[in-house]
C-alpha cells in the first residue's frame, strides 16, 4: 500500500532537496545521477509509515547514501563507464553570466581536479571522505550505511582522505588558471608554437573525446603541434567557466556546438586539457548561446 507523505512532510523533503542532491553530485560526479538519487529518495519516502521517522534528515542522508553507493558499485563492475564519467556531469557557462550557486559550491569543493582524485577511490572510501569531511556526517551513522562499525568507517574515511591529500591537486582557479587558459587560446589561433610550448606543462596530457571514443596525446610538444590547428578554423568562440573553471569553448559557423574545452593547471602551466568533440555527449550538457 503506498502511503502519501502529508504536506509537512512534502515541504520538509523540499527543504533538504538542494542539501541532498549536492551530497549526491559529490559521490557520484554526475548532475543526472544525482538528479535520479534524490527522486528516488523521494519515491521511497512516499512509500514510508510518516510515523516510523524520528529525523527525516537523518533518514534521507541515509537513503541518499545508500542509493548513491550502489551506483557506485554498479559503476564498478561496468568498468568500461569509469573513465570519463567525470565529464559527464559538467556545468557550463559563459564566462562573463553569474554562476549559479550550485556551480560555485563545485568550484571550492569539487572540481574537475578532485573528482578524478575521487574516481581512484572505492565506493565505500569515496562515500565515507564524502559524507565526514564536506557533509560532517557522524561516522556511526555512515557506518549503518556501509554496513560498518563507527570504528571501522573512520579508518575507511581517514584511508580516503590520506590518498586524496596525497594527490598533487591545483588549488581553486585564480588569476594564475585564467591567465594560463588565456594565454593557450591566444597561441592556439595565432598558431604561436613557441608561445604554445611556455603555457605547457612539458608533460602534459590531451584528451578528445571523439565519437569513436578517447584519443591521448602526451608532451607539450606533440599537443602544441595539434593546438596550432584551430588556428582561423574556428569561427564563434567565448571563454567559458567549466565546474567553475575558466575554459573555453567553440561553435560552427551555424551555431551548432564543436567543442568545450576544461584545463588543469599547476604553477602557472597546463598540465591537462580535456576536449569534447562527441556530438552526443555535447548534445547531453547544458551549454551556453554562442556568442
Amino acid at each position: 500500500m503506498t502511503i502519501h507523505p502529508s504536506g509537512l512532510m512534502t515541504e520538509a523533503f523540499e527543504a533538504q532537496r538542494d542539501r541532498l542532491r549536492a551530497l549526491a553530485y559529490r559521490v557520484l560526479g554526475s548532475h543526472a545521477d544525482a538528479e535520479d538519487v534524490v527522486q528516488e529518495a523521494w519515491m521511497r519516502l512516499v512509500r514510508q509509515d510518516e510515523a516510523s521517522i524520528g529525523n527525516l534528515a537523518g533518514w534521507l542522508t541515509t537513503v541518499v547514501g545508500r542509493i548513491s553507493l550502489d551506483l557506485l558499485r554498479s559503476r564498478q563492475a561496468r568498468p568500461e563507464t569509469g573513465y570519463g564519467h567525470e565529464f559527464a556531469g559538467l556545468v557550463v557557462t559563459a564566462a562573463d553570466e553569474p554562476a549559479p550557486d550550485e556551480q560555485v559550491a563545485l568550484a571550492d569543493s569539487v572540481g574537475l581536479a578532485l573528482l578524478v582524485v575521487l574516481d581512484s577511490l572505492s565506493p565505500g572510501e569515496r562515500l565515507a571522505f564524502v559524507l565526514h569531511d564536506m557533509f560532517a556526517v557522524p561516522f556511526r551513522e555512515i557506518g549503518h550505511i556501509l554496513g560498518k562499525s563507527a570504528d571501522a568507517t573512520k579508518m575507511i574515511a581517514s584511508r580516503a582522505r590520506r590518498k586524496v591529500q596525497a594527490t598533487d591537486r591545483p588549488a581553486g582557479p585564480g588569476r594564475e588558471h585564467r591567465e594560463a587558459v588565456h594565454a593557450f587560446r591566444a597561441a592556439a589561433l595565432g598558431g604561436d608554437f613557441e608561445a604554445l610550448l611556455r603555457v605547457l606543462d612539458p608533460d602534459v596530457k590531451l584528451t578528445v573525446d571523439t565519437p569513436g571514443g578517447l584519443v591521448v596525446t602526451l608532451g607539450a610538444t606533440e599537443v602544441a603541434a595539434g593546438a596550432r590547428r584551430f588556428s582561423g578554423t574556428v569561427a564563434r568562440q567565448r571563454p567559458v567557466l567549466v565546474n567553475g573553471i575558466p575554459g573555453h569553448m567553440s561553435w560552427r559557423p551555424d551555431g551548432t556546438p564543436l567543442s568545450v574545452i576544461a584545463f588543469t593547471v599547476a604553477e602557472g602551466r597546463i598540465t591537462r586539457i580535456h576536449i569534447i568533440i562527441d556530438p552526443a555527449k555535447l548534445a547531453s550538457i547544458q551549454l551556453p548561446a554562442p556568442p
